[in-house]
């Protein structure tokens, strides 16, 4: 009653404009507000009760409306009264719903942990049975080479055993004929001894029936058992034809290496002369050059090319590069065939190697090598685009071979692999046969590849007026842009060797040059310098890698990742599951929980194209 007695106003003051009761009210209302404690969960039902105060006191002062101030008000406590009471009721079902929220959100995690063991054991299961396939497919190919090999010999056999059937029916003909002509004979003898007695001529020709039938008897067995025997005289013949052959390869053998110690005498004047006339080759004239430049003494050839007719005949008008291919020509000819015996079907021999039987040497030149191998890459980075997989080079060699040669495969298998193996210093094909014999893995050939053509694609944008030139400046920023790893003393390095190789020291720069290869398929000195920076980048590389992982035996796939990002930060995630799998030799799904010795890491990786892919 105290609050409503300060409430009353006077009838004066409540024509002002802002009537004071209002005032009173509003003190009140925010005095009553601030005492409440805002911790207290009780406090929106203790506001909403000043509130009802203070609407109480504005019923109970303005007398006129009261009625329908009163008749809200109490609405407004009906509705709130039926509003707690379904508040209480929905309290339990709250809960309620909480524990069947967890419930429900245990069993999804439930059911996530199951499908990701099901989809774990799938994965295994999907790269069993893609081991099986691979086996199979093995397996086929060889199955498939030995049928080959059973329908050439069936067919041998079905000949022999044909010619065997046409010698007995002549065989079978020929004693008819001899029956034929015995039984007329015979009657001309009953005719001319009619004389003789019958009993005995019957006797006699019993007996010389029986006769008959023994010799034909053993005619048959004789041309049966020594149908694939040779006569003495023709072994001996053979032998001794075999044996003067011989005699006549050991003379040529020694004519051939004495024409060889020639050959290299002559290939080591003609290196000497032409090491000691360099420098004034190039300063001299095109007159002066052909005067000065000492010629090779080609009379000395005369004997290996059979005589001096024969050597004026051939190397008349010709230039000396010209006589020089002449005189290798005529050597080759003179050399003795070889020949490779087949390795057989053994699993432990490679599958391009997998032939029986003799097979004569190709001889093929360098220049066929290279041409070859280059055309194997380039099918094979096909194939390797069209599957999205770099497949086994050895499969690939032997179906190739197979495509290209048809029944001649084995032929050339076994020339291309011996010629590789007489060609090793060269680069190309060096390389090709480390990663065939698996010294070396196919992403280090194709890393090289793809540096070339990048620094090749750079370095044409550099030249923006396409003139085919570059500025020494030009040039050494498109090397920069090409290379932003590499040190100022590696670009400087690179700018030597393409002005060295190009013999200008000017301001202007041919590049298309630089790319050219020489007529052995060989890189030149630039490019051959970026691909030497490149192996030292990727070897210092691994050595970084290898102070990482110091002091660890055994390295697992996720350690191994943990290094790479520690040394190379900027390495994305496609590189760094390449590297792994060339790490560890296993698909990226079978890596979890697989240790590897770490230096049989770190010398897969050396031998793999792994690169840095931003600075220290």
């Amino acid at each position: 009653m105290s609050v409503r007695k300060e409430f009353k106003m006077p009838h004066s003051e409540r024509s002002l404009t802002r009537p004071r009761f209002l005032e009173h009210l509003e003190c009140y209302l925010k005095r009553e507000l601030e005492a409440l404690d805002i911790h207290d969960p009780k406090i929106q039902e203790l506001r909403l009760q000043v509130y009802q105060e203070v609407f109480g006191y504005l019923i109970d002062e303005f007398k006129t409306y009261k009625p329908i101030f009163s008749t809200i008000k109490k609405e407004y406590d009906i509705t709130l009264a039926s509003l707690r009471e379904q508040i209480r009721d929905l309290l339990p079902l709250r809960e309620k719903l909480v524990l069947v929220s967890e419930q429900y959100e245990n069993r999804v995690l439930d059911l996530k942990v199951q499908e990701r063991d099901e989809i774990r054991a799938l994965k295994q299961e999907c790269q069993r049975l893609q081991c099986n396939i691979k086996r199979m497919n093995e397996q086929q190919s060889a199955l498939q080479i030995q049928v080959d090999h059973l329908k050439k010999v069936l067919a041998i056999q079905y000949e022999l055993y044909r010619e065997e059937r046409d010698a007995r029916k002549l065989l079978i003909i020929k004693i008819s004929t001899m029956h034929s002509s015995q039984d007329v004979e015979d009657d001309d003898k009953k005719e001319d001894m009619e004389a003789e007695d019958p009993v005995m001529v019957k006797m006699a020709l019993q007996v010389c029936r029986e006769d008959l039938s023994k010799a034909q008897v053993e005619l048959n067995r004789l041309q049966t058992e020594y149908s694939d025997v040779v006569p003495r005289r023709d072994w001996e013949s053979l032998n001794g034809f075999h044996e003067e052959t011989l005699r006549k390869l050991e003379t040529l053998q020694e004519d051939f290496d004495l024409m060889k110690t020639e050959y290299d005498t002559l290939l080591d004047v003609n290196r000497q002369s032409i090491n000691s006339n360099q420098s004034s080759l190039q300063h001299g004239s095109n007159e002066n050059h052909a005067a000065t430049t000492p010629r090779p003494n080609w009379e000395l050839c005369s004997d290996i090319l059979g005589g001096n007719e024969r050597h004026s005949e051939l190397f008349e008008s010709q230039s000396s590069q010209k006589k020089l291919e002449i005189l290798l020509q005529e050597m080759n000819r003179q050399v003795p065939d070889h020949f490779f015996d087949g390795l057989g079907f053994s699993n432990d021999v490679p599958i391009y190697l997998r032939y029986e039987g003799t097979f004569k040497d190709l001889k093929l030149k360098k220049a066929d090598v290279v041409r070859i191998i280059k055309d194997i890459w380039r099918e094979k980075t096909a194939e390797n685009e069209k599957n999205d997989d770099c497949g086994d080079l050895k499969m690939f060699l032997h179906s190739y071979l197979v495509d290209q040669f048809k029944e001649k495969a084995g032929l050339w298998a076994y020339s291309l692999i011996e010629n590789i193996k007489n060609n090793l210093s060269d680069d190309i094909i060096c390389l090709f046969n480390d990663i065939l014999t698996g010294k070396v893995d196919e992403s280090l050939y194709h890393g090289q590849t793809q540096l070339l053509s990048h620094l090749l694609k750079v370095v044409i944008q550099s030249d923006k007026q396409e003139c085919g030139l570059l500025t020494v400046s030009e040039f050494s920023e498109a090397l920069r842009k090409a290379f932003p790893l590499k040190s100022e003393e590696a670009i400087q390095e690179l700018l030597e060797a393409a002005q060295t190789e190009l013999e200008n020291n000017g301001e202007r720069i041919v590049y298309q040059t630089l790319f050219t290869e020489e007529t052995d398929g060989k890189h030149k000195e630039f490019l051959s310098l970026v691909k030497q920076q490149a192996t030292a980048e990727r070897l210092q590389y691994v050595s970084e890698l290898r102070i990482q992982l110091e002091g660890k035996g055994t390295v697992n796939a996720e350690d191994l990742r943990t290094a790479f990002i520690t040394i190379d930060p900027s390495q994305d995630s496609a590189s760094l599951d390449r590297y792994l799998i060339v790490a560890f030799q296993k698909k990226l799904w079978e890596l979890q929980e697989l240790d590897v010795n770490t230096e049989v890491v770190l010398q897969r990786l050396s031998v793999a194209d792994v690169k840095r892919a931003g600075p220290k």
